[in-house]
């Protein structure tokens, strides 16, 4: 906790700094992110911006609008094809519908851990990735994290692959996380972040699947005592800008911006070690109850079926053989 208090503390400090020089800057790139002010993406990306800041003697900065402030994730990444938003920090879930590749880390078990995740997506699996998003108006700039994604509900305690059947969960507008869902009985219901809380609240659904940072900040723990560590998804998030806005850069500024949004993810990850423990603490406190030992494998041969529908060319197959490979 002090860690993350330390660091977000002086990140935000010289990002207020920045953004009172940022009005002496040529190009401001407007950036999207759902999560609040002190997410650790959010407080990335700032960052980031004080970087091009300082490496292009002011040509380039970043204002970043949290909170959902440009849209919901869906929403926004359409709007950053057409460069209406320059950049945008979105989970790869939403993109799995458009591009192809996106699939692949985010399938169920995909990552024995979050270490392992992180060689796939700093090697040339996650550079695969990142170079599919320029067939889609976007460039690929860095994954960040995403954290390990379990189950929560209003309802009960869930200790077994059994215990879900026929509840309701929200998940993220993508196919693979609704097939998912039904893989293991239970009803997926698509819908947007920012309607989570108010939908469980009323028992429109049970519950919903994220990580302990968006357990925590989004207030869903206060509504979904019952989290259940069964870690079924590590989907790393990425960070991207739009292919219109990234080609009015001269060549050296696009450099600038590639190295810039790489720099900056071994402090998002430092910061988001330190969030998961703090959200962790947070939410204990407050009375969640959490189920930690619970039996993965009945969930990961659940899957079988998933895999089956959405590896199924060559290159997608080989994507997964590549992961699975890697130490």
């Amino acid at each position: 906790m002090k860690l993350r208090t330390t660091l977000i503390t002086a990140l935000l400090g010289s990002v207020a700094m920045a953004s009172a020089a940022s009005a002496a800057c040529e190009t401001t790139l407007r950036s999207s992110d759902t999560h609040p002010e002190g997410y650790p993406t959010v407080v990335a990306v700032q960052e980031m911006g004080k970087l091009l800041e300082e490496r292009t003697d002011g040509r380039l900065c970043i204002e970043v609008f949290a909170s959902a402030q440009l849209g919901e994730e869906k929403d926004t990444i359409e709007q950053t094809q057409f460069g209406v938003i320059d950049m945008n920090r979105v989970s790869l879930g939403p993109f799995n519908n458009i591009i192809e590749e996106t699939q692949i880390p985010s399938l169920p078990y995909i990552f024995r851990s979050v270490d392992h995740m992180h060689k796939v997506m700093d090697g040339p699996v996650g550079q695969q990735i990142l170079d599919a998003f320029s067939d889609h108006d976007l460039v690929g700039l860095a994954f960040f994290d995403g954290g390990s994604r379990s189950f929560y509900n209003s309802e009960k305690p869930i200790n077994s692959m059994e215990d879900l059947a026929g509840m309701k969960f929200r998940v993220m507008q993508s196919d693979m996380f609704v097939d998912m869902v039904g893989a293991l009985g239970a009803n997926a219901t698509p819908m947007p972040y920012g309607e989570v809380y108010s939908s469980i609240q009323t028992g429109v659904i049970d519950g919903a699947e994220n990580n302990w940072p968006s357990y925590d900040s989004s207030g869903h723990f206060e509504v979904a005592k019952y989290y259940t560590l069964d870690e079924h998804l590590i989907v790393p998030e990425v960070l991207m800008m739009s292919k219109t806005s990234f080609e009015k850069l001269s060549a050296e500024d696009q450099e600038i911006v590639r190295q810039s949004a790489k720099d900056v993810v071994p402090m998002m990850r430092e910061l988001w070690a330190a969030s998961e423990k703090e959200s962790e603490d947070k939410v204990r406190a407050a009375g969640a109850e959490i189920v930690k030992d619970i039996d993965k494998q009945p969930f990961i041969d659940a899957m079988v079926p998933v895999y089956e529908k959405y590896v199924t060319s060559d290159k997608l197959k080989q994507m997964v053989a590549d992961i699975q490979a890697t130490e």
